[in-house]
C-alpha cells in the first residue's frame, strides 16, 4: 500500500511540475504527428498541448501574440510571406515533412481530358497560389513569366493555350468546391482530410518541392530548452517511422 501511495505521489509531483508547451497545428497530418510524440515529451517533463486550427493565418497570429509557443502547419514560403505582410518575427527552426500538392477532379480521369475553358480552382493565398500555378506550368497547362517565382499570380501567366479559368479559393475550402470545378489544386493536408490519395491526383508535385512543412517559433525562443526538446522529438527516427508507416507515401519525411 505504501509503495502504491508513493507511486501516486511521485506521479502527482511529476505532472504538477511538468511544463506545458502549447503548439498550434492543423488536424491532418500535423496534429496526428504531434500526438505521437506526447509520451516522449512527457518523459522530458513537458506536457504538450495541441491547439488545432483550420487555416494557416490564425496559428501565426496566435504565435506572435504568445497565445501558443510554436506552430506546425505551414511551409517556409508561407511563413516568409506572412512575416512580411503582417510584420511578424517568426522563424523556422526545423524541417519535418512534405505534403505534395496535387490536382484532383471528379469530372475527368486524365489531365489530357481537361477541356478548353476549364475552371481550375487554386488556393487564394499568395504562396500556395503560386505553388499551384507552378504545378500547372510544370505540367504544360500554362506558361509563367518566371516559373521560379514562388509568389506568382494569374497576372504572371504569359501563355494559356486552353483558355483555362483560374479561380482562387481559400485553401481550406477547396475540397468543398471539388464538385463545382474541372480541376482543384489542393494542399496535401486538406486532401487527406477527405481521404484523397496522391495516386488520385491527375498532376502532382515531385520530390524537388521547396514547400517543406516546418516547426516555427518566435524569434528569440529558438534556444529555449523546451523548444529544443520539441524540435528533437519531431526530428527523431521514431517520428520518421511514424510518418512512413501511417501515411505510406502521402506524407514524406524531410529530415
Amino acid at each position: 500500500m505504501k509503495k502504491i501511495l508513493s507511486l501516486i505521489l511521485f506521479l502527482f509531483g511529476f505532472f504538477a511540475n511538468a511544463q506545458e508547451l502549447k503548439i498550434g497545428a492543423t488536424p491532418i497530418p500535423h496534429a496526428q504527428i504531434l500526438k505521437s510524440i506526447i509520451p516522449t515529451l512527457q518523459k522530458e517533463g513537458i506536457e504538450l498541448k495541441i491547439v488545432e486550427f483550420t487555416d494557416y493565418v490564425t496559428p501565426n497570429l496566435a504565435l506572435a501574440n504568445k497565445d501558443i509557443d510554436a506552430n506546425f502547419m505551414q511551409h517556409k514560403p508561407f511563413l516568409d510571406k506572412i512575416n512580411k505582410d503582417r510584420k511578424l518575427n517568426l522563424i523556422s527552426i526545423a524541417q519535418i515533412h512534405i505534403e505534395p500538392i496535387g490536382g484532383y477532379s471528379t469530372k475527368i480521369k486524365s489531365i489530357n481530358a481537361l477541356p478548353n475553358g476549364a475552371t481550375i480552382a487554386i488556393p487564394s493565398d499568395a504562396t500556395n497560389g503560386g505553388r499551384a500555378l507552378i504545378l500547372l506550368h510544370n505540367n504544360g497547362l500554362i506558361t509563367l513569366k518566371n516559373p521560379n517565382n514562388l509568389n506568382a499570380t494569374e497576372f504572371d501567366i504569359i501563355q494559356n493555350p486552353k483558355n483555362l479559368k483560374i479561380k482562387p479559393i481559400e485553401a481550406a475550402l477547396l475540397t468543398k468546391t471539388l464538385q463545382d470545378v474541372d480541376l482543384a489544386i489542393i494542399n496535401g493536408n486538406y486532401a487527406m482530410q477527405i481521404r484523397l490519395k496522391t495516386k488520385d491526383a491527375l498532376i502532382l508535385e515531385d520530390s524537388r518541392s521547396p514547400y517543406v512543412n516546418i516547426l516555427a517559433v518566435r524569434l528569440g525562443d529558438e534556444n529555449k530548452a523546451e523548444i529544443i526538446k520539441l524540435k528533437n522529438a519531431l526530428q527523431s527516427q521514431e517520428v520518421k517511422q511514424f510518418i512512413q508507416d501511417t501515411y505510406k507515401g502521402e506524407v514524406i519525411p524531410a529530415f
